[in-house]
């Protein structure tokens, strides 16, 4: 305890200088620069998607065959036999089948999450006793998951044409009628046959994988990029935007693919007059029923192609995103 001059005592602080402080320097919020964050990053999500699309394809049709291999008894291909049998088979354009709904998806989804978590960041945000701007694990992870669950849940419908209509050109050579080839004439077939809540069909794994994916992603790119800066000296630019956004790719891979494969089953599986599955009751059962009759590897199946998806598609997203900030003069993200 201290005296102070009019012979009052005080209790001392355990601390004679506070650990850390949070930061109350941050640039304003402004809906000029959240308008500029959502283009930029919509821009750089298609960007990104036209590049790597066909390897989403191949991801998806990875992910279902344990369907189609337990009624035909056909052996699994792996990623580049996929993406050779979906062009030979069913031509070139199929690679690129569902890219509408995808578009539509990231102009919601991606847009949306990543302006969430510069939104949500900002609260915890602090600068550490050596004057440099951190942010904790549990922080990052925590602002992503609430980022990534609201915008899937938005985003939910375009996610469902998308698996759809990537599925098409299989269905069409295992002589099954094909679904529309139209975003949004799918989107009311869905709508006319299921409802409103066949249009928020399998959300509940669709939200614990943007969940997770967020997290590793925009969380992970955040948190590397800011490590590197504070402890190896790196400046901001090319090699740290680079180094940064290959590490949320694969940290974005290997925690989302069980929950993607159990949201692209769901999504995919066929319905009755009542909108309700044929083959699950729902993300629980699916998961229960793939571990058991398939094994929990399974769980990531199309993880390699996921990652060599995700891996490029981090990279080009994020370097397009850090470049369009630095042409309207804005800081790194």
């Amino acid at each position: 305890m201290d005296k102070d001059e009019n012979n009052y005592w005080h209790l001392r602080p355990a601390y004679d200088k506070a650990p850390f402080h949070v930061r109350n320097d941050q640039e304003q919020i402004t809906a000029r620069n959240l308008l500029q964050l959502y283009i930029n990053t919509f821009i750089g999500a298609n960007f990104a998607e036209a590049c790597v699309y066909p390897l989403d394809v191949s991801k998806t049709r990875q992910q279902i065959h344990g369907e189609e291999a337990r009624k035909t008894g056909s052996k699994p291909r792996n990623m580049f036999f996929t993406l050779r049998g979906i062009a030979m088979e069913e031509g070139p354009k199929s690679l690129y089948a569902g890219f509408s709904a995808m578009v539509f998806r990231n102009f919601i989804f991606n847009s949306l999450r990543v302006m969430l978590y510069d939104i949500f960041r900002r609260r915890f945000l602090y600068t550490d006793a050596e004057h440099r701007d951190s942010i904790r694990t549990h922080h990052a992870f925590m602002c992503g998951c609430a980022a990534g669950c609201i915008a899937q849940g938005l985003a939910n419908p375009f996610d469902i044409v998308k698996v759809r209509m990537q599925m098409n050109g299989r269905r069409r050579t295992m002589g099954l009628e094909p679904r529309n080839n139209s975003c949004f004439k799918e989107m009311l077939s869905i709508y006319g046959k299921s409802g409103v809540l066949g249009m928020w069909h399998g959300v509940g794994p669709s939200c614990v994988r943007a969940c997770l994916m967020t997290a590793g992603d925009v969380g992970a790119y955040d948190l590397c990029k800011r490590n590197l800066k504070n402890h190896f000296n790196m400046e901001e630019g090319i090699p740290l935007r680079f180094v940064s956004s290959m590490v949320a790719g694969f940290v974005a891979s290997v925690l989302s693919n069980p929950a993607d494969v159990i949201k692209s089953r769901v999504m995919n599986q066929p319905t009755d007059e009542r909108g309700h599955g044929l083959y699950y009751k729902g993300s629980i059962d699916c998961l229960v029923k793939l571990v058991r009759e398939e094994g929990f590897l399974n769980l990531y199946k199309g993880l390699i192609p996921c990652w060599l998806r995700l891996g490029p598609w981090s990279v080009l997203f994020w370097l397009s995103v850090e470049q369009l900030r630095v042409w309207e003069g804005q800081t790194g993200f």
